[in-house]
């Protein structure tokens, strides 16, 4: 039976770093969010944020803009606060309306700004492994793997799904530790080749937003599972991966809720106390 693999308790010790860094530097970090329009989940997000940085000493500004809101308007708007000295930090909270393109928009965040780590020029400095500021979810993942020390040298490291936010940074962030990266998709799976990608998995991470894509029978003897995915089936949330079936196989697995979602958030405070400090 796989030990879990729980995001709170490495979450906790980096916030009581994160903590201690922003009161020994005596500096409240300011971290300014845009939403645009009303959305459940964007507020659900809001909250879990506002909670976080207040007991972290930060603070948080929340923008609210119309649903009407355009796109040059919203880009006006981070320009404006791309000036503003004070503030350390921007993020635009998703999902933003059908008639805004968030790739467009995050280019308009200063790089320096930027605590997602979605901005080109962040992208590309994990590229030559000299990022300090890094998408919040990727870092997550990272965090997790190294919790548990394990060597990524040369291990079959599997990622299904490539994302902008998660399967493609993360992919850049194992190759740093020379891993051995396989990266599947879409394409993997309509080629009927998904399964056998993942059997040959030492370490698998899995970020779809699929429930059950991945069968607990594909699942390698004594492997880290790592699931990033979020769906609600019945009122439940669950993961990417049959959790029951690969729980008995794994060596390590995070579970749906409680793995990856706890540090994410922090990963986000964190990336705003490297940019206050490097500005």
């Amino acid at each position: 039976m796989a030990k879990l693999l729980e995001g709170k308790p490495i979450a906790e010790k980096i916030k009581e770093a994160i903590k201690r860094e922003i009161s020994e530097r005596a500096l409240k970090p300011v971290l300014a969010s845009i939403q645009v329009g009303e959305n459940p989940g964007a507020a659900a997000y809001v909250k879990s944020q506002l909670k976080l940085a207040e007991s972290l000493g930060i603070d948080y500004q929340l923008h609210k803009l119309g649903q009407d809101t355009t796109e040059n308007t919203l880009i006006d708007f981070i320009r404006k606060l791309n000036t503003e000295k004070t503030v350390n930090g921007i993020i635009v909270q998703m999902p933003l309306p059908p008639n805004i393109e968030y790739k467009k928009i995050s280019q308009f965040i200063l790089p320096e700004k930027d605590v997602e780590g979605m901005h080109p020029v962040n992208i590309g400095k994990i590229v030559f492994g000299t990022a300090k500021i890094v998408p919040c979810t990727a870092q997550a993942v990272m965090e997790l793997l190294a919790s548990i020390n394990l060597d990524l040298y040369g291990k079959e490291v599997v990622v299904v799904g490539h994302s902008e936010i998660v399967g493609k940074p993360l992919s850049l962030l194992l190759l740093e530790k020379f891993a051995t990266v396989t990266v599947c998709h879409i394409g993997t799976s309509k080629a009927g080749k998904l399964d056998s990608h993942v059997k040959k998995a030492e370490v698998l991470i899995v970020a779809v937003g699929k429930a059950g894509l991945i069968k607990g029978e594909w699942i390698k003897e004594g492997s880290v599972v790592i699931d990033v995915g979020i769906n609600r089936i019945e009122g439940k949330i669950v993961g990417d991966v049959e959790f029951e079936a690969a729980e008995k196989k794994a060596e390590y697995i995070t579970p749906v809720p409680g793995g990856v979602g706890p540090l994410t958030v922090t990963m986000l405070m964190r990336n705003l106390a490297e940019a206050a400090k490097s500005q």
